[in-house]
């Protein structure tokens, strides 16, 4: 065998392995069960034949056998395959490459012998190569190679039969699995690093604890009253109802009255307003500290294993930042920055002020400052927390978080980050490579076809190695223009897109309602804003009157987790549709196909034809053969072929979602097997209602209070 020193070719050069991020710096993404592709450019010189595999180390060390790579189109040198790891931990892969003496023969003779040339001669040679292979295979397959070795120079036996044995399908699975090698070479060994399920697929649903039970005195007598996590755990049933699979909290910490924000973030905040609570704390405490409305630490652990109870994870808000009156600006001035006139410096983005924020600074006492937050983040962690979504990190040094995300995953390798960064591509490509599990991207932003279709073959292409886009539709900072004019269709539509197009995504409570009002015209933030101030929602009467899209929401968490193809990134394939306001795209995973069609105006109907990319659907590339396709929104079926007439009205049918029958039933019609190895139903059930929990739903527990 020949290890190649670093920079140096190697006998059989092996180029442009992929995935690799950072040149090896960091490690590609993947979680347990997850298909990946490895590929390389591999050649040699002259016209000899090549063969090359994939070969997995295991986090304990374990080289696996070798998969086979194949050519990926003729003449372009490029071999792939595909691996798929199954445990958690730091994994690695190489790629190996050999010159295959056999394929070369077999090419050869196949030439010669029929036209009677050097046709001993050329059995001859093959002999001697069987001989050479059988040598090198297990006792239980030697048989098979070393009857060929007889077999071959037998000048008894006709020559065409003795040259068809060579390809007898017995030998080349021999072949395939113990391939005669020479002159093996083998690139580095690249990192590939593989996490919980969660890290990949997931529904996020982002609520305000203090919202949920808040009251006001109708009389005026008394200030509103905040919600509390006891409070707050009667809206667990309805979120795990929908089929949502984490509880985003905004930050739960003390909040502090210095500069406190007032309604609509105005700066004359009264007695009763309860502040932003990203202005982190107070004297009461700080970031490992509870807010005393909403009860206490015993509160937030049963509001936790509460969510257990109905499968539900919750994820906690890491902001890094302090109000004027955080224990730290009296404790540690020197985490912060200090102006010319002594005072600290709160947090700008000219021209906007936030008077009631100090941002840390990481360069004056940056080992103090480490030890305190990851002291913070496991403080949490022996609360049950084990996602964390980090608020604006790209305001934090990238070796800052490089270091903790890498310290966190050798203790606790299942705790799940999530970097909320809306800001240039390199810093969002960048904190995810240095260990982020999941993303915010621009989904927000992008809305027409083009901009969706570019945006998304990126994420979905070479990014998918190392960034997972989770897609929340709206955020309490964020209320994007198209919501606000789109009315309810837009709202759908956005949900249909964000629930599909990624294994991960998300929504701001008030989004099931169609909330789109913003402060003022021209702006992305919400008049009355929650951020500022409580907002009860009266859940019973929206659903009650019909007023919410939660059976929407309901049914796309459904049918994400009755079909594998959801579940996954890098699988997303867009089709030809010759109408610029409707996207037409699909996800396939094995036998489980879904295909979208999505109207992307909310105001007006659209009609197209959809030309079906049918290979890439794994059905028959015969444009006129007949498919059987059920609508998963309203049960209806139609007869597709490979182009096909639609008419989507926002106001009815912004969408269609569409499976396909083989065989004469549906696709996994009795259900389906998710990628966490549990069976779900696809007879329209509620997306909770089979899925596995900690306990079985008659011994759930109810909120105190309830």
């Amino acid at each position: 065998m020949q290890v190649k020193l670093e920079g140096e070719l190697g006998r059989i050069p092996i180029l442009d392995v992929a995935p690799v991020v950072g040149c090896g710096r960091w490690p590609a993404k993947a979680v347990v069960g997850e298909t990946v592709e490895v590929s390389a450019t591999v050649f040699r010189e002259g016209h000899e034949m090549l063969g090359a595999a994939v070969v997995l180390r295991t986090p304990d060390g374990e080289e696996l056998p070798g998969q086979r790579m194949a050519e990926v189109g003729v003449g372009l040198d490029r071999w792939s395959a595909r691996v798929t790891p199954t445990e958690l931990g730091s994994w690695s892969f190489r790629v190996e490459a050999w010159g295959d003496p056999i394929a070369h023969w077999w090419h050869d003779a196949q030439i010669k012998v029929p036209r009677g040339q050097d046709v001993e001669l050329m059995l001859a040679e093959g002999a001697a190569l069987f001989t050479r292979a059988a040598r090198e295979v297990p006792a239980k397959d030697r048989r098979v190679l070393t009857r060929l070795t007889r077999l071959l120079p037998d000048e008894d036996v006709d020559v065409l039969e003795r040259l068809a044995a060579a390809s007898a399908p017995t030998v080349l699975d021999v072949l395939e699995r113990h391939p005669l090698r020479d002159l093996l070479t083998v690139s580095d060994w690249y990192p590939l690093v593989v996490h919980r399920q969660r890290a990949l697929y997931g529904a996020w649903y982002e609520f305000f604890p203090r919202s949920e039970g808040a009251s006001f005195d109708p009389m005026g007598r008394r200030g509103p009253t905040s919600g509390t996590f006891r409070t707050a755990m009667k809206r667990l049933p309805a979120i795990a109802d929908m089929g949502f699979d984490v509880v985003y909290l905004p930050p739960i910490h003390p909040i502090g009255t210095t500069h406190r924000k007032g309604p609509n973030n105005t700066l004359d905040a009264g007695p009763y307003d309860p502040g932003s609570p990203w202005a982190i704390g107070s004297p009461d405490g700080g970031h490992d500290a509870i807010h005393p409305d909403l009860g206490t630490l015993e509160d937030f652990d049963a509001f936790v294993a509460y969510a257990a109870d109905h499968g539900l994870e919750v994820a906690l808000d890491l902001a890094l930042q302090c109000s004027p009156d955080h224990p730290w600006v009296r404790e540690h001035p020197e985490w912060f920055t200090t102006r010319a006139d002594g005072t600290i410096a709160y947090a700008e983005n000219p021209p906007k002020k936030y008077q009631d924020i100090y941002p840390l600074n990481f360069d004056n006492d940056p080992d103090g400052l480490y030890t305190e937050v990851k002291r913070l983040l496991h403080h949490w962690m022996d609360h049950g927390v084990r996602i964390f979504r980090v608020d604006n990190p790209h305001t934090k040094p990238v070796a800052f978080w490089e270091r903790l995300l890498a310290d966190i995953n050798t203790t606790d390798p299942d705790v799940l980050f999530l970097a909320e960064a809306f800001t240039r591509p390199a810093m969002m490509h960048t904190l995810a490579k240095t260990g982020f599990h999941q993303s915010y991207t621009y989904f927000t932003w992008r809305n027409a076809a083009d901009e969706l279709t570019e945006y998304f073959t990126e994420l979905t292409g070479p990014a998918a190695a190392y960034m997972r886009p989770n897609l929340f539709t709206n955020t309490p900072d964020i209320l994007n223009e198209y919501l606000q004019h789109g009315g309810r269709p837009a709202f759908e539509i956005r949900a249909v897109l964000a629930a599909l197009l990624s294994p991960t995504w998300g929504i701001y409570s008030g989004y099931e309602l169609c909330e789109n009002t913003p402060v003022r015209p021209g702006s992305e933030e919400y008049r009355d804003s929650e951020k500022y101030q409580y907002r009860p929602r009266d859940w019973d009467t929206a659903d009650r009157d019909a007023t919410t899209i939660a059976p929407l929401i309901t049914r796309l968490n459904t049918l994400r987790n009755t079909h594998p193809a959801l579940q996954q990134l890098r699988n997303l394939h867009f089709h030809h549709i010759d109408q610029p306001e409707l996207l037409a795209f699909s996800k396939r995973h094995m036998d489980d196909v879904v295909l979208a069609v999505v109207n992307l105006n909310p105001h007006q109907p659209r009609e197209a034809t959809v030309h079906l990319d049918l290979p890439a659907l794994g059905l028959p590339d015969d444009p006129h053969h007949p498919h059987t396709v059920t609508d998963e929104l309203d049960g209806a079926t139609y007869t597709w072929t490979q182009a096909n007439y639609v008419r989507l009205d926002p106001r009815t049918r912004p969408a269609h979602i569409l499976t396909f029958q083989r065989n004469g039933g549906r696709v996994r019609a009795g259900g389906s097997r998710r990628s966490d190895g549990t069976m779900a139903g696809a007879d329209g059930t509620t997306a909770r209602s089979r899925r596995a929990s900690p306990r079985p739903a008659r011994n759930r527990r109810r909120p105190s209070g309830s």
